[in-house]
C-alpha cells in the first residue's frame, strides 16, 4: 500500500517563486515510509531553501528562528515525519540470499549432473560436483551479504547528538529526534546532523568533499541567494547538509529536511534502488551453459538412438548416453573459472588492489571507459602552493603534496633568497598568519607496506599549503611562532574574507599580518613591497596585481593575498577594523590540488589500450579542465560539461553527445548516475572510481566500481567491486592488464575442455553411425572427464599472457566467448581428437578382432593423451610450436600427474576390472602417442604454412 500524504493548499510568493507550506507534506504512517520518500515522492516540488529569507523560512517551516520549536510541537512533528535517520528499506534475509545462489542456470545443471552421477554409482564424482556447487554458493552469498552493508556504512556519517533550541533554551538531544523547523547550533568539529538553511554564521567552513567532491572546505554564510535557476549543491553557500563536517567557525541553522529527505538520504535511496549489472563473464558463461546443454542432449540422444537401432543393448546404450551427457557438460568449468579469478585476486593484492567480487577482475579486462572522480583519485587531495607572484615576478614552486621539499624557480632558474629577500619574507608572513600545523606522522606496518613515516597537515588544507611552502624555504612554523609570538588573532570572517594576526617582532615592535581574498585585501592596502622597498600603491601597480590575480585564476589556481603593516608603540589594535588598514601588499599565493605524478602515464597507457578516461567531479569547471589538460584527459577540441548544463539537456540530447565529453564539473550524485547509464546505453563497459559518499550510487551502477582504500568512505567501499589500497589511479591500469590476461586464460581452458568433450562425443557418435562396437565404456568416459578436465585446465588458469595485452583494444561486451575463431578451434580440434581416437580403436580392432578390451584400452589411452597434448596447443592462438612448453611449470606437473593416473588404471591389476582395461606393450604405447599427437601436429603445421 502506498504512503498517504496530507497536502494543504496554502501557498505564497517567495522571491517570485511559488512555494508550498512545507509542513503540509507528511507521511501519515512514519514507520512505513518507503526508502527515498521525500517531497518529490508525494508530488510536491523540492523547495529552493537557498532563495528564502528568514521571514519566509519561519512561515514555510512554521517555526520561530529565535525561540525554536516547543517540545510539544517537536514531538508532534516527530510522530509525523519519523526519526532523522536513514532507512534500510526492505532487507533481504541471509537465508533468502543463500537460496538465491542456487537459482543460477549453470548451478541447476550441476545439480542434475550430481543426481545422474549418483545414480550411476559415481559417488566420488557426485561429491566433487556438489562441493563445487556449495563453494560457489558460499562465495556468492558472502559477496551479496557484504554489499547489503552499504546503507549501514552510510549511517555512520550521521551525527549522534545535536545542540538545538527548544522553548528558547539551548539543549542537547539525539540527532535522530531532529525535525524540520528545529534551530540547531554548531561549531568547528561538529558533524551537520540534518540538511539546514543557515541563519547565522561566524567564519563557517564546511568539509563537503564526501558529498559534492569539492577538494577543500567551503565557506558558508547566511546570505539569501537570488537565483531562479537550479543551483548545484556545491554552490549553495547558505545551506549545510547532513553528514558534512564543520572545520572552522560556528553558527546556527534551521532544519529543512531530515532522514531520507536529506541529500544524504537521496544517495541512500539511489544506492538501494540501483541494480548491479551482470558482468560480461557471467553473461558469457550463461550463454555457454545453454549452448552446451542443448548440443550435449541432442548428440547424446542421437548416439543412444543410433546405437539401439544398430542392435546394441538398450541398457548399455542408456548408461553410455548418460555418461556422455555428464562428460559433455563441463561441471568443473565454474570451479575452474572461480579458481582462475581467485588466483588473479592474489596477484592483484600484490599490485595493491583488493577485489571484493571475483568477476570484477575479468570485467576490468573489457573496460572501455573509466569514469574517475578528481579529488583524491586523480589528484593528491593535498592543496599545494605551485606559484608565488610578488614584485611583478611569477615564481614556480616545485614539490608534491605535503612533503616540505621543493625549489623556487624564476624562468626555470633557482631563486636566491639573498638577492630576492622579499620572497622569503612573503613565505614567512604566510606561515605566521596561520593556524595549520605540519607534522611527520609515523605509519604502522600494514599488509601491503612496511613501517614508514609521512608528512601531514592538521588544520585547514589552504593554510596547510602555506605552511608547507614556507617549510620548503626553511621557514618552519614552530620556529617562527617562537621568535614572533602572537598577541592577537582576528579570525577569518565571510563578510570581510580576511584573517589577521598581531605579532610581536622585537621589543615593543609589533606587526599586523593579513591574508585573504586578493580583490578584497588590496582595497585595504595603501602601499606595496616593490623591488624590496615599501612604496605607494599606485593605480598602475594595483592594475598589475589584479591582472596577475586573473592570470593565476585562469590557471585554475586558488589565490590568496598576503599583506602586513607595522604597529606603532602607542597604537591600540582592539578589533579587525583597526588592524586591517593602511596595509603593505606583498604578493599572491597560487595553489591547487595537484595531480598525482604517476597518473598521467597510466592514462596514456589506458588510451593506448583503447580505454577512454573521463573526469567527473564536483569541483569548479576551470579547476577540473586545468587538471584534465595536465593529465591528458582533455585535449583541444574535446568538450567539458557542467552539472547545470547537463540538467538542462533531454535524454536524447545527452545521449547524442555523451561520447564527446571527457570532463564533467559541478555534478551531483544523480548526474554521475546518469552519465554512467548513458555510457552503458552506448555499449560501453564502464568503470567508476571515487572516494566520497557522492560517488557510491554511480559506483554501484557501473559495470565495475572502484573505491579508494585510504581516503574512501565506508559507504563507497561497500558499494564497490574493487578497492585500491594505495588510492593510486595507476593501479587501475595494472588491474585492467590482469583482467585481460585472466579472460584469455578462461578462454584457453574453455577451448581445452570443450574440444576434449567434443572429441569424446564424436568418438561415440561416429562409432554408432558406422555400426561399430562401443569404443569406450561408461566408466572410462567418466574417468576421462574427471582427470583431463581437472588439473590441466586449472594449470591453464595461471598461464602468462601471450604478448602485450595492453596493446589490444577492449573487448566488445556483446562479444561471444566463442569469438575470434574460438568456436572453429573447438570444433576442429575436437573433430580431430575424436577421429584419431576412433582410428586407433578401428586399427587395433582390425589387428585383434577378438580382443575388444585391448581396442577399447587403446582408444581410451589415445583419447586421454590427445587431450593432454592438446592442452599445450591451447596456450596460444597460433600453434603448439609458438610458445615454450616449459614456461608453465604447473601445466607440466598437471599433465605429468594425469599421465601417471592413466598408466595406473591401465597397468594396475586392481584397477583393470573396474575400468575394463588391459596392459599395453611399449609398441602399443608408442602407437597411442603417435595417434594422439596427430591433431596438434596437423594444425600446428597448417598454421605455419598459412603464415608463410
Amino acid at each position: 500500500m502506498k504512503d498517504t500524504f496530507y497536502v494543504n493548499t496554502l501557498s505564497f510568493k517567495v522571491n517570485n517563486l511559488t512555494s508550498v507550506n512545507f509542513l503540509s507534506c507528511f507521511p501519515c504512517q512514519p514507520n512505513k515510509v518507503s526508502l527515498g520518500t521525500n517531497l518529490t515522492s508525494c508530488g510536491v516540488k523540492r523547495l529552493k531553501w537557498y532563495v528564502q529569507d528568514e521571514r519566509a523560512l519561519e512561515q514555510t517551516l512554521q517555526t520561530n528562528l529565535e525561540e525554536g520549536l516547543s517540545r510539544k510541537e517537536a514531538e508532534k512533528r516527530l510522530q509525523k515525519v519519523g526519526y532523522n535517520e536513514l532507512k534500510d528499506g526492505q532487507r533481504i534475509s541471509a537465508f533468502a540470499l543463500l537460496l538465491g545462489q542456487f537459482k543460477d542456470f549453470m548451478v541447476l545443471v550441476l545439480l542434475i549432473a550430481t543426481l545422474i552421477s549418483g545414480l550411476l554409482g559415481e559417488y566420488t564424482d557426485a561429491i566433487t560436483i556438489i562441493a563445487i556447487v556449495i563453494l560457489n554458493a558460499i562465495l556468492g552469498f558472502i559477496q551479496e551479504f557484504r554489499a547489503e552493508k552499504s546503507l549501514q556504512a552510510l549511517k555512520q556519517l550521521t551525527a549522534p547528538t545535536a545542540h538545538v533550541i527548544r522553548d528558547g533554551k539551548l539543549i542537547e538531544i539525539p540527532a535522530a529526534e531532529l525535525v524540520p523547523g528545529d534551530v540547531v547550533y554548531f561549531e568547528a568539529g561538529d558533524r551537520i546532523p540534518a540538511d539546514m538553511r543557515l541563519i547565522e554564521t561566524k567564519g563557517v567552513y564546511v568539509e563537503e568533499s564526501a558529498l559534492t567532491g569539492e577538494s577543500v572546505p567551503v565557506q558558508k554564510d547566511e546570505r539569501v541567494m537570488h537565483s531562479v535557476e537550479e543551483v548545484s549543491l556545491g554552490d549553495q553557500h547558505n545551506m549545510a547538509f547532513m553528514g558534512t563536517m564543520v572545520t572552522r567557525g560556528s553558527g546556527q541553522g534551521v532544519v529543512v529536511a531530515t532522514g531520507m529527505a536529506t541529500q544524504m538520504g537521496q544517495i541512500a535511496s539511489l544506492i538501494s534502488t540501483t541494480e548491479s549489472v551482470q558482468t560480461p563473464l557471467q553473461l558469457r558463461l550463461e550463454q555457454l551453459g545453454k549452448v552446451l546443454i542443448s548440443v550435449a542432449l541432442f548428440l547424446t540422444a542421437v548416439v543412444v538412438v543410433t546405437g539401439i537401432w544398430h542392435g546394441h543393448d538398450t541398457y548399455k546404450m542408456f548408461l553410455a548416453g548418460v555418461s556422455l551427457a555428464v562428460a559433455a557438460i563441463p561441471e568443473g568449468l565454474p570451479a575452474i573459472v572461480t579458481i582462475a579469478l581467485a588466483l588473479g585476486v592474489q596477484r592483484m593484492i600484490k599490485r595493491r588492489a583488493i577485489v571484493r567480487k571475483l568477476p570484477s577482475v575479468e570485467t576490468l579486462g573489457c573496460a572501455s571507459v573509466i569514469c574517475s572522480d578528481k579529488t583524491g583519485t586523480l589528484t593528491q587531495n593535498k592543496m599545494t602552493v605551485t606559484h608565488i607572484w610578488t614584485n611583478n615576478e611569477l615564481i614556480e614552486v616545485t614539490g608534491t603534496g605535503y612533503e616540505p621539499y621543493g625549489e623556487f624557480k624564476l624562468n626555470n632558474q633557482p631563486v636566491s633568497f639573498d638577492s630576492r629577500p622579499y620572497v622569503k619574507q612573503m613565505l614567512e608572513l604566510g606561515v605566521l598568519c596561520n593556524n595549520a600545523l605540519l607534522e611527520r606522522v609515523e605509519e604502522p606496518e600494514g599488509v601491503f607496506k612496511k613501517k614508514a613515516s609521512f608528512w601531514d597537515i592538521t588544520g585547514d588544507p589552504t593554510e596547510g599549503a602555506l605552511v608547507v611552502a614556507g617549510a620548503k624555504a626553511n621557514a618552519w612554523k614552530e620556529e617562527l611562532d617562537h621568535a614572533y609570538p602572537r598577541l592577537e588573532e582576528f579570525p577569518f570572517d565571510s563578510s570581510r574574507k580576511m584573517m589577521s594576526v598581531l605579532i610581536r617582532y622585537k621589543g615593543d615592535q609589533r606587526y599586523v599580518i593579513t591574508k585573504g581574498a586578493p580583490d578584497v585585501l588590496i582595497e585595504r592596502c595603501s602601499r606595496v613591497l616593490w623591488n624590496g622597498k615599501v612604496m605607494a600603491l599606485t593605480p598602475t601597480i594595483k592594475r598589475e596585481i589584479l591582472e596577475a590575480n586573473e592570470r593565476l585564476a585562469e590557471m585554475a589556481l586558488r589565490n590568496l593575498a598576503i599583506a602586513y603593516r607595522t604597529v606603532a608603540a602607542t597604537e591600540t589594535v582592539r578589533n579587525e577594523e583597526e588592524a586591517e588598514q593602511q596595509l603593505v601588499f606583498v604578493g599572491l599565493f597560487g595553489m591547487i590540488d595537484p595531480p598525482r605524478q604517476e597518473v598521467k602515464e597510466a592514462i596514456k597507457e589506458c588510451k593506448r589500450a583503447g580505454i577512454k578516461t573521463i573526469m567527473i567531479t564536483g569541483d569548479h569547471r576551470k579547476t577540473a579542465e586545468a587538471i584534465a589538460f595536465q593529465l591528458g584527459i582533455l585535449s583541444h577540441g574535446q568538450r567539458s560539461l557542467t552539472g547545470s548544463q547537463l540538467e538542462g539537456m533531454s535524454e536524447k540530447q545527452f545521449h547524442n553527445m555523451v561520447e564527446e565529453v571527457t570532463v564533467y564539473a559541478r555534478v551531483s550524485p544523480e548526474h554521475k548516475l546518469r552519465i554512467v547509464k548513458a555510457l552503458q546505453a552506448k555499449g560501453h563497459v564502464v568503470v567508476m572510481t571515487g572516494d566520497g559518499v557522492n560517488d557510491a550510487p554511480a559506483i554501484k551502477a557501473a559495470d565495475i566500481g572502484i573505491a579508494m582504500g585510504i581516503t574512501g568512505t565506508d559507504v563507497t567501499k561497500e558499494a564497490s567491486s574493487l578497492i585500491l589500497s594505495d588510492d593510486n589511479f595507476a593501479t587501475i591500469k595494472a588491474a585492467i592488464e590482469e583482467g585481460r590476461n585472466i579472460y584469455e586464460n578462461i578462454r584457453k581452458f574453455i577451448r581445452y575442455m570443450l574440444a576434449s568433450n567434443v572429441g569424446e562425443i564424436l568418438v561415440m557418435f561416429l562409432a554408432m553411425l558406422m555400426a561399430m562396437p562401443l569404443p569406450l565404456v561408461p566408466i572410462q568416459i567418466l574417468w576421462v572427464n574427471l582427470v583431463t578436465d581437472g588439473l590441466p585446465a586449472m594449470a591453464l588458469g595461471v598461464d602468462r599472457a601471450e604478448g602485450n595485452v595492453m596493446n589490444r583494444p577492449p573487448r566488445d561486451r556483446r562479444e561471444s566467448i566463442f569469438a575470434k575463431g574460438l568456436g572453429w578451434k573447438i570444433i576442429s580440434r575436437g573433430f580431430l581428437i575424436g577421429l584419431t581416437t576412433l582410428a586407433a580403436f578401428w586399427i587395433t580392432l582390425e589387428q585383434q578382432p577378438d580382443d575388444l578390451t585391448k581396442a577399447q584400452t587403446i582408444a581410451f589411452a589415445t583419447l586421454v593423451m590427445a587431450q593432454l597434448i592438446h592442452v599445450f596447443d591451447c596456450r596460444s592462438d597460433k600453434s603448439i610450436f609458438s610458445r615454450n612448453p616449459f614456461e608453465n611449470k604447473w601445466l607440466l606437473m598437471a599433465v605429468g600427474v594425469s599421465t601417471l593416473m592413466l598408466v595406473g588404471v591401465i597397468h594396475m591389476e586392481v584397477m583393470q576390472p573396474i575400468f575394463k582395461t588391459t596392459a599395453l606393450s611399449l609398441v602399443e604405447w608408442l602407437f597411442v602417442l603417435a595417434m594422439a599427437a596427430i591433431p596438434s601436429v596437423i594444425l600446428g603445421f597448417s598454421h605455419v604454412f598459412r603464415r608463410g
